[in-house]
């Protein structure tokens, strides 16, 4: 029989993503998106939203991409599949987590004030490779010359 894990989401990205190498070289990247849905309340005729964190992951050059142009607020459209992982904690306790591994991420909309990617400090002080942006950030239509 066969069988389908695919997940598609829009919504903004609700904290700095955390990036790092792992042992193999390869990059991973982790973050939280939010998504949105909002109804009228038939009783109260009052507008109800609910909000719904995804944690994401993305490796290689998709987490590249995470690191280099994307930050806290900013609209994305991801693809992947859903993955629940196993892990212990600081005490040895089993935990287990279920996240987006995406293999497909690609931003939407104007950027936010102050939202370029890892563009303010989010990178500052990690490593080979994590140059500051240029001075006084990026400029005006840098989003044209985004590998996607």
């Amino acid at each position: 029989m066969a069988s389908l894990n695919k997940v598609m989401l829009i919504g903004n990205i609700g904290n700095a993503p955390e990036c790092r190498t792992m042992p193999n070289g390869d990059s991973v990247a982790h973050f939280r998106l939010a998504t949105t849905e909002g109804w009228m309340d038939r009783a109260s005729k009052e507008r109800k939203e609910h909000t719904e964190w995804h944690s994401v992951v993305c490796y290689r050059q998709q987490a590249d991409f995470v690191r280099d142009f994307l930050g806290k607020g900013r609209q994305i459209y991801v693809e992947g599949i859903l993955r629940t992982r196993k892990w212990a904690d600081k005490q040895g306790i089993e935990r287990y987590t279920t996240e987006i591994r995406v293999d497909s991420v690609q931003p939407l909309g104007p950027r936010p004030d102050g939202v370029g990617g890892s563009a303010s400090n989010d990178r500052a002080g990690q490593g080979k490779g994590n140059e500051a942006p240029p001075a006084g950030g990026f400029p005006e239509g840098a989003d044209d010359d985004l590998p996607y």
